[in-house]
């Protein structure tokens, strides 16, 4: 563990601590039947430190502290303004902290630091930053003209906001999701995944710098059938965000919807890739292949399924398996490192078992994947990129493999590309690659998904709306302006005139 022995005394002792303890109602506490879990760093294999496991109990008094939060800290009830001046502090220590915080990622998800530290980082402190600034020049009561009443419309926060989040990208989909619930003046409580806890972990330690009130975050770790079942089934929280996969969504929408609490699903995808014959064949190649070695293809909305003008189909193929036969492949914090690990024994089964099943129902291998072995690194979860090609009804073309794999489809014409694309369950993100942006236009426009990307994928402008349709997700989605008044309750006062 060479890497590790480089890591700041800060990380060290942070990892050391026996077990890193769940953070609620501003105090770092052990969990209430006193059960701990192992995190691994999953470019070694190996336990990199031990974190309070919680259950029902901790879950019912994260709610509690939450929900006195909300009613008596002033949190709810303090100018916009006041509040984002807190968030923009909270902002400003991310980025003093941004390189512990990348590492801290590097190591816990297995991605490569230069990712963390260039992308995932920063933009949990835009983020932040993004809404605590719309929530200063959103109004909140707006008049409404209708004969006979004084009308208007006002709007305030919900109370507690539950989130359970995935492993891939812990921080930023946790500043995803929780800064328009707080600019909005609501209270959290959060899950994160059982794999990744250690960077929200350790963003509660600048919570508490920031001067946030107690209460108004809370950071509950531990598994989904225990801790998670617990935040979604319970009885006192106003709303609940899930990122995840469709069969968990499911049954968060059952115990939400037992209890009538709104909920906002984002969940995965089969994101295609249409590549016209008038592209630029090596760059768009290049792009695509970035796309599925990003967080060793880890990504919810990345391209895996490439439909490709049958006219160019040779040259592109031979440029992606360049691409992903030179992409260097190693330990997160090795500097020369571009695809790392994926996060678990359990997820590097999963992707090897789909590239079984796929060549048992027929699919042609263009590259060949599966495991590999990293010098120095032996015990760690690694895999090659995949490429494959076959029949649209595939299922590596059709399910949603999480990983390093890329499955091509030749097309004749632009009804055609429309209609395999259309195919999927799934409605994250989509791209369209072609000089003709009329015909791109109208073909991303023809495609059944929350996003579409022309010349490009994997973009995430703040003021965007991103969100998912089908099983991809619903309830609405995430950076667009409109996703603070998702966790602002609305009510109408009327009044007859004399």
């Amino acid at each position: 563990m060479i890497y590790m022995q480089q890591v700041p005394s800060e990380i060290s002792k942070f990892f050391s601590s026996d077990p890193i303890k769940m953070f609620v109602d501003g105090h770092w506490i052990s969990s209430q039947e006193g059960e701990v879990m192992d995190v691994l760093d999953p470019g070694e294999g190996k336990r990199v430190a031990q974190v309070a496991s919680g259950k029902k109990p901790d879950i019912d008094l994260a709610v509690q502290a939450a929900r006195l939060s909300f009613k008596k800290s002033g949190w709810a009830t303090m100018p916009a303004n006041d509040r984002a001046v807190i968030l923009h502090r909270l902002a400003d220590l991310v980025d003093r902290y941004r390189g512990i915080l990348a590492q801290i990622e590097s190591i816990d998800v297995g991605k490569p630091y230069d990712q963390s530290y260039g992308n995932d980082i920063p933009n949990v402190a835009k983020t932040l930053r993004y809404y605590a600034d719309l929530s200063v020049h959103t109004r909140r009561t707006e008049p409404i003209a209708v004969s006979g009443y004084d009308a208007k419309t006002t709007r305030g926060p919900y109370g507690v906001c539950a989130f359970i989040f995935p492993w891939n990208f812990p921080l930023l989909l946790v500043g995803w999701g929780i800064s328009p619930a707080l600019a909005a003046g609501n209270t959290v409580v959060i899950k994160p995944a059982e794999d990744t806890p250690l960077s929200t972990l350790f963003f509660c330690k600048l919570v508490e710098q920031a001067g946030v009130p107690p209460g108004v975050i809370n950071v509950v770790p531990g598994y989904g059938e225990t801790a998670g079942d617990a935040l979604a089934r319970h009885h006192d929280i106003n709303r609940m965000s899930f990122t995840g996969s469709p069969e968990v969504g499911r049954k968060i929408a059952e115990s939400c919807g037992a209890n009538l609490v709104p909920v906002k699903l984002e969940l995965g995808g089969k994101g295609a890739a249409v590549v016209f014959e008038d592209t630029d064949v090596l760059s768009t190649a290049d792009a695509l292949a970035n796309a599925i070695t990003l967080n060793t293809g880890q990504v919810c909305c990345t391209a895996t399924r490439w439909l490709v003008h049958e006219s160019i189909m040779q040259p592109f193929l031979d440029r992606v398996v360049k691409d992903l036969k030179s992409t260097k492949i190693g330990y997160g914090l090795d500097p020369t490192t571009q695809m790392g690990p994926v996060v678990s024994q359990k997820q590097k089964d999963r992707i090897l078992g789909y590239l079984d099943r796929g060549q048992e129902q027929g699919a042609k291998s263009i590259l060949d994947g599966g495991e590999i072995t990293v010098s120095g690194h032996e015990d760690g979860f690694y895999v090659r990129p995949s490429l494959l090609t076959g029949s649209p009804e595939n299922v590596c073309a059709r399910e949603e493999i999480f990983g390093p794999v890329g499955y091509v489809i030749p097309f004749t014409d632009e009804a055609e590309a429309i209609e395999l694309v259309n195919r999927s369950k799934y409605g994250l993100a989509n791209s369209v690659w072609s000089t003709d942006l009329e015909r791109a236009n109208r073909v991303a426009e023809s495609l059944v998904a929350g996003n579409s990307w022309i010349n490009v994928h994997n973009v995430f402008p703040h003021g965007v709306p991103y969100a998912g349709v089908n099983v991809s997700g619903l309830g609405g989605g995430v950076l667009g302006p409109d996703t603070l008044l998702d966790y602002l309750r609305p009510q109408s006062i009327v009044r007859p005139l004399d």
